[in-house]
């Protein structure tokens, strides 16, 4: 039996040239697209990179440098001291009280307004009455300049003429003779329900957020095994809303360590430095005393404490929320 060989195709040079034309094509597209995307990535990314470096990069800089420097803000910087600005600021019982403030805040702040703004993003999910006229009087404040909201407060708590002493006083509750914010053990608790008042709100947004993103087929099939409502909210809603939470406690922390504007407008730091943060000290020895050297050293040190805090709180608790994203 003879066995037959198919001939072998027969090569066209014109259809090999096509062939590799049509290659380098995909190729040379290929390769453009590449550096479009590249190029487009430097476009968008460059606009942020440069307000990085010109409001954030640049004064950190700057406030290093002047912390090195005996400078009062006139002239150039050229009596160097080394490092004794920051073991004048470390040694300065003002600023230790300072930093003991903020953290204060920072405890009292997670301790109060967690389980508060938990509390009524709960009950503001729920259908009641009014909930939408409730939601914007809980966050209004929030969304009010802090000038506006500490000139007001700062007009309610004023010793005798107060419109909020006034009304205390009417009812029995006794008030202190210098006020609230005149009083140096009352000064930061008054100072931290103003804080409440005010960031209450971003708490309740965010949580009732994260609430309402949790499928109601989770609920229903709660409902239907006969869990009550306290126990589908423990079980299952704020779980499922845990990463929320702990973003909140994040922006929290951060926020309290920065703490400047209402109390500069409230107490300006007294009475006696009863209420001074970090930023209030080295806002005050840079433009009520001169004093910029301790100022920059000051401010570095806010800036080590704030660093130190975020990369240990992103290392310990929110690793967990990126790793799950990824």
């Amino acid at each position: 039996m003879t066995r037959v060989t198919a001939a072998p195709e027969a090569t066209d040079p014109g259809a090999a040239v096509t062939r590799g034309a049509d290659a380098r094509r995909v190729t040379g597209r290929g390769r453009s697209g590449k550096r479009r995307q590249r190029l487009e990535i430097v476009l968008f990314v460059t606009p942020a990179l440069a307000l990085m470096a010109t409001f954030v990069a640049y004064p950190v800089y700057s406030a290093a440098r002047m912390s090195f420097y005996d400078w009062k803000g006139f002239g150039p910087m050229v009596d160097s001291v080394g490092l004794q600005n920051y073991v004048r600021v470390l040694g300065d019982e003002v600023f230790t009280d300072a930093v003991m403030h903020n953290f204060i805040i920072v405890f009292a702040s997670i301790a109060v307004q967690l389980p508060l703004g938990l509390a009524l993003a709960l009950l503001l999910n729920r259908r009641i009455r009014a909930r939408g006229l409730l939601r914007t009087i809980i966050f209004v404040p929030y969304v009010l300049a802090e000038v506006i909201a500490g000139v007001v407060w700062f007009q309610l708590l004023q010793p005798r003429t107060g419109v909020l002493e006034k009304m205390l006083s009417s009812v029995g509750i006794p008030v202190p003779e210098q006020g609230f914010l005149g009083t140096p053990d009352l000064a930061l608790a008054t100072v931290f329900v103003v804080l409440t008042w005010k960031y209450l709100g971003l708490a309740v947004l965010l949580f009732l957020a994260g609430l309402q993103g949790v499928p109601d087929e989770l609920y229903e099939a709660a409902q239907l095994d006969g869990a009550s409502w306290w126990q589908v909210q423990r079980r299952i809603a704020v779980p499922l809303i845990a990463p929320t939470i702990r973003v909140w406690i994040f922006l929290s922390m951060i926020g309290s360590l920065q703490l400047f504007d209402m109390v500069w407008i409230l107490t300006g730091g007294g009475p006696a430095n009863a209420t001074t943060t970090m930023a209030t000290y080295l806002v005050s020895m840079g433009t009520q005393r001169s004093n910029f050297g301790i100022a920059g050293a000051a401010s570095v040190v806010l800036f080590l404490i704030g660093f130190a805090m975020a990369v240990a709180y992103q290392a310990l608790v929110l690793r967990r929320d990126t790793k799950a994203d990824a």
